[in-house]
């Protein structure tokens, strides 16, 4: 029987809807990045899914079915294991006698379909759903909601908290299956909770989740694509319980309340695995815990992928093929940095590199590359780390941060005797960590004689292609603001899809500048830093408001969210 690849490449060549050129280029794509064809087709722009979903319906002769409206049986919805469900992404919609109805997106899955029909005994028929739909049915379905969590809470007695902390601390490995956690009902309700804590954030894609004690109760927050939102609050009663929990699963000491901890642990949901970097602070009403999530698959994907602008990209790439030399990437805390130069360092991480990392605290954790976290409290700072690691004959070197006058004096150093130096620091733009640098008591001659690149970045939100409405914007607002392109301007507005904000990921606004002889003679002569700037732009830098506003031209962002991430020049 046909694959629904083969299937798909039949109809789309049968009805003149694809050539052989994008065809090739698809499937150079599936290969590459090892997801079904039907989706590089549709994230490439080369079909439409709703118009893909048509094809196939009248092809195989089989209806098609909006799930977003539809309401599911909770009798129907047992007839499928969770498991199944995901596995195939199916799920069952009806039953007539000894039949059952299932909405797919592959109905050419023979595997699936046996495996049901073996499973439920019954005969299966199928209808076709997008991707996306069935999906977001089996979240709402199978996935723990709201109800679950005041099911949860409703279980949770102050008896039980200490008995809690008696089974949690025999729970001590390393990685937390959080799928199987979920299906373990005969774990402690303040275990469950916290897997549904931890299950919810990764599913709507937080990168940290705020764990804040208040006087009356413990307030739960997500950070999602740089903003937070409310989740749900705990009864005050079950504080101690749910931080005593973070802490044992984080390995650090339920004992100590008065100082500031750190940790970290492991999870693995649905195949991936997720590192969490656990920070402690003691507050007013208890210690209050923020939960970075490092997902380890944002920083394979290489340079050309993190969805750069063509100039910032080309002058990364021009920047780490030379053989040695300082690049810096600046802006505030939140802003990508360390995912870029992880990136990069991914990009240069081969077996005849020595790569070497000092950072506080470590981030990601990266096999091939050496990692020194900074302890200094014995005396292991950024200065007397990359002091010892010199000596470690490094290939590559990245320091978390250049926080001081001797770091920054070795680091140059380390930049002019052949390593390549990857760093981060705090400013507004790409050309004032020059001022930076010099301030720090670094010699204008070292820092023209070392750095390579200067790069500014940010986030910007992507907005929601589900939601986004057209708007009209007046031409004067936009001669005020300097936006010369041409561009339909959309706002958000918000659905079920991105949780109602309106956005829908991030993508970095990045100002990189190479610096050539003529910006280093401007460094060793002082030459003011509007100078410099205006002659990097003539030599064709984009500065972050030209990069945000060319990112609104694409459609990517709003022209709100630009104006927000970017200063006016």
């Amino acid at each position: 029987m046909q694959t629904l690849k083969d299937k798909i490449i039949e109809i789309l060549v049968k009805n003149g809807h694809i050539n052989d050129e994008q065809l090739k280029k698809a499937l150079n794509l599936q290969k590459e990045k090892g997801i079904p064809l039907r989706k590089v087709l549709i994230d490439e722009d080369m079909i439409q899914d709703e118009t893909l979903l048509s094809l196939l319906s009248e092809e195989l002769y089989m209806p098609t079915l909006n799930l977003s409206k539809y309401k599911f049986p909770s009798e129907i919805i047992g007839l499928v294991p969770e498991r199944i469900a995901r596995l195939y992404n199916l799920i069952p919609i009806s039953r007539f006698g000894n039949t059952i109805t299932v909405a797919m997106s592959d109905p050419l899955n023979i595997f699936a379909l046996d495996d049901l029909k073996t499973l439920t005994g019954c005969n299966i028929d199928t209808v076709l759903s997008p991707d996306e739909e069935i999906l977001r049915s089996i979240e709402s379905q199978y996935g723990l909601g709201s109800k679950d969590m005041e099911q949860i809470l409703d279980d949770v007695s102050l008896q039980q908290d200490s008995e809690d902390k008696t089974e949690v601390e025999l729970v001590k490995q390393e990685e937390i299956e959080l799928s199987s956690a979920l299906e373990e009902s005969e774990k402690t309700p303040i275990v469950k909770l916290v897997d549904l804590m931890l299950n919810q954030a990764l599913k709507k894609r937080a990168s940290d989740i705020h764990i804040e004690p208040e006087q009356g109760c413990l307030r739960i927050r997500y950070r999602i694509d740089g903003a937070l939102h409310d989740v749900f609050k705990i009864p005050k009663a079950k504080q101690n319980a749910i931080l005593a929990r973070i802490k044992i699963i984080s390995n650090l000491d339920i004992t100590e309340n008065r100082i500031p901890q750190d940790g970290r642990f492991k999870v693995r949901l649905e195949g991936k695995e997720v590192d969490f970097r656990v920070s402690g602070l003691p507050t007013t009403f208890g210690q209050k815990f923020v939960l970075r999530a490092l997902d380890k698959e944002n920083l394979s994907i290489g340079l050309n992928k993190l969805g750069f602008s063509e100039q910032p990209e080309r002058v990364f790439k021009e920047a780490i093929a030379k053989p040695f030399g300082m690049i810096l990437v600046t802006g505030p805390t939140g802003s990508g940095k360390s995912t870029t130069l992880y990136s990069v360092l991914n990009q240069l991480n081969t077996p005849e590199k020595n790569i070497i990392t000092i950072e506080d605290p470590v981030e990601y954790q990266v096999e091939g590359i050496t990692q020194i976290q900074v302890k200094p409290d014995i005396g292991l700072g950024f200065a007397s780390g990359l002091r010892s690691l010199l000596r470690q004959s490094p290939d590559v070197i990245m320091i978390g941060e250049i926080r001081d006058s001797e770091t920054a004096d070795i680091a140059i150093k380390a930049a002019l005797t052949g390593q390549i130096v990857l760093s981060t620091l705090h400013t507004n733009d790409a050309i004032s960590s020059i001022t930076r640098l010099i301030d720090m008591g670094v010699e204008p001659f070292l820092v023209a004689s070392s750095v390579v690149m200067l790069c500014a970045q940010r986030l910007a939100r992507k907005i929601c292609l589900k939601c986004r409405k057209l708007i009209e914007i007046p031409e004067d607002f936009l001669k005020k603001i300097g936006f010369t392109g041409k561009a339909d301007f959309y706002t958000a507005v918000g659905c079920k899809y991105c949780n109602n904000t309106g956005f829908y990921g991030r993508v970095a606004i990045l100002e990189a500048v190479i610096i050539d002889d003529t910006i280093r003679e401007m460094i060793i002569e002082k030459k003011p830093l509007d100078e410099i700037k205006q002659y990097a732009q003539r030599q064709g830098m984009k500065t972050l408001r030209d990069d945000a506003f060319l990112k609104v031209e694409q459609e990517i962002t709003t022209l709100d969210e630009a104006i927000r991430i970017t200063t006016e020049e």
